[in-house]
């Protein structure tokens, strides 16, 4: 007895096309789409389940509803002359209105009620040039896109803040301004109080070794004083003498 035709809308409907450099996982998405007016139970197999990592692989599918299907493949060398043989099935039920158990339902699920989509996997390898005009042209990308966003955001800037908000940071920047000159003349006015105290202090240090070359200097010169006194004195004495 001939299966029944698959209800779900299959999105790619008969190839899975993975697009290398294969040296990193690379994932293909398949649609589900169910257009019934009945819950649908599916199930996602593969020819080579270690190669693929599938998510999700099974559930149910609401009533004119959709979902997404992850298909990954796991890194592998990839042989140009080998062929690939893997395939996809998608398997499908109508649920039961008093579905409680998916599982059950399967396992209770009669051949003639089950529905399936085969398909097959396509490997694509791009060429050289191909790969390096599509690496440069992810880097022009990336850097118009870097460029657009900086040119944005300086646009966007004094469009974010209006004449209340600009007044306000002229005005904070006049403060700092005045801020920064107060603690100038303080600190030029600390240095000259402490130039003073140093020079003062070096005086206090210095006056007792002078005081006595001072006191000397000036006992020398009372001394002399007194002599040429002296001997004004007795010269004027023997003056008088001889003019009498």
């Amino acid at each position: 007895m001939a299966r029944p035709e698959q209800v779900l809308l299959l999105e790619p409907q008969h190839e899975l096309r993975f697009r290398g450099p294969f040296t990193d996982v690379v994932t293909t998405t398949l649609k589900l789409a169910n257009p019934t007016d009945r819950s649908v139970c599916f199930k996602v197999k593969t020819t080579a389940p270690r190669r693929y990592c599938v998510r999700p692989n099974s559930g149910v599918i609401d009533a004119g509803t959709s979902i997404n299907v992850s298909v990954m493949l796991q890194p592998f060398d990839y042989d140009p002359n080998e062929k690939s043989k893997h395939k996809f099935m998608v398997q499908s039920l109508l649920a039961p209105p008093d579905m409680t158990d998916t599982e059950g339902v399967w396992k209770d699920a009669k051949p003639e009620d089950l529905m399936d989509s085969k398909l097959r996997c396509v490997f694509e390898m791009p060429a050289e040039n191909e790969k390096t005009h599509e690496m440069e042209s992810n880097k022009i990308s990336s850097s118009l896109s870097k460029s657009e966003s900086s040119t944005l955001s300086m646009k966007s800037m004094p469009s974010s803040l209006d004449d209340g908000e600009v007044k306000k940071i002229m005005e904070e920047c006049k403060r700092l301004q005045m801020e920064v000159q107060r603690l100038r003349e303080e600190n030029k006015q600390i240095r000259q109080e402490d130039d003073g105290l140093r020079m003062r202090k070096s005086t206090v240090m210095s006056a007792p070794h002078s005081s006595p070359a001072v006191r000397v200097k000036e006992e020398g010169l009372s001394a002399r004083v007194i002599a040429l006194i002296v001997l004004f004195f007795v010269v004027g004495v023997i003056v008088g003498k001889l003019a009498l």
